[in-house]
């Protein structure tokens, strides 16, 4: 009798440990499947190693970003936007800690293998934007004001930026792209073009988004002025870091798709010193 007892509770022990098993199971299951929902829909993070967002952002900041925003409504002027690079940058992705390579499992299979940038909207589709010298503006500190469409929008009014890359060579985005090219040799960006070849995989962007669009259309110098004059065109957008001196941004590597566009960052969550929704 003793050992049927025993056998019995032995039965009821193994039963219920399955039993365990099976709920942690479907536990973990439901937390993976609202994970990834949740990843793919509304929330998601990135990590800012540069300088480009200083003072908005300090490096290296882990940022909140929310996706809900810019699926109702498109950024105006002056909006801090997350997007994924058009284009893969290598050297950016030796920045990349082991949850974020694990999160880029979630990423859409456009930008797999991509980053995530984090700057400020300047230009909309079929806005024309150039640089004009700041009311500040010196020798000692050559600072330039955006200007959209003629004007300065609200937004930017303090914002200051450096007249570099597409601002200073009508050709620098066909440079970066084809920094071998005889064309390009004379440029004063030729080292740039050289120094960036083993960072950024830039050229298939180029050839197969930018360049169709047809870039003499876009890109153009005011023959009064002096002035280059880009065009935004439909379905893209301009953006720029306001740290413009450590900026990468559309002034070099062009026009943002928006497709391209993953949402607002919402909240600093490291380092902890910094840790609050971001000022913007």
């Amino acid at each position: 009798m003793a050992s049927v007892k025993s056998e019995k509770t032995s039965g009821k022990k193994g039963s219920r440990f399955l039993h365990e098993v099976k709920e942690w199971g479907k536990a973990i299951l439901y937390a993976v499947v609202f994970g990834t929902i949740i990843r793919l829909f509304v929330f998601e993070t990135m990590l800012v190693p540069t300088g480009s967002m200083i003072p908005t952002i300090n490096p290296p900041a882990r940022l909140f970003v929310e996706k809900i925003t810019y699926s109702y409504r498109e950024p105006d002027y002056g909006d801090i936007v997350v997007f994924w690079t058009p284009y893969v940058d290598i050297e950016s992705q030796k920045y990349l800690r082991g949850f974020d390579k694990f999160m880029d499992f979630f990423s859409p299979a456009e930008f797999k293998g991509h980053v995530k940038y984090v700057k400020r909207l300047v230009g909309k589709p079929g806005d024309t934007i150039e640089l004009r010298k700041a009311p500040d503006y010196t020798a000692a500190r050559p600072v330039y004001q955006l200007y959209v469409n003629g004007e300065v929008p609200p937004q930017l009014e303090d914002r200051r930026y450096v007249k570099e890359g597409i601002f200073n060579d009508t050709r620098f985005y066909f440079g970066l792209a084809h920094p071998d090219d005889a064309s390009v040799r004379f440029s004063p960006y030729y080292r740039l073009f050289q120094a960036y070849k083993g960072l950024i995989e830039y050229t298939e962007y180029y050839d197969s988004v930018l360049a169709p669009l047809g870039m003499e259309k876009y890109i153009k110098t005011d023959p009064e002025t002096g002035s280059v004059l880009v065009t935004v065109p439909d379905g893209f957008r301009f953006m720029m870091g306001d740290n413009s001196t450590e900026s990468f941004d559309s002034r070099y590597f062009g026009f943002v798709p928006e497709r391209a566009i993953v949402g607002s960052p919402m909240l600093t969550i490291w380092p902890l010193e910094d840790f609050g929704p971001l000022k913007k």
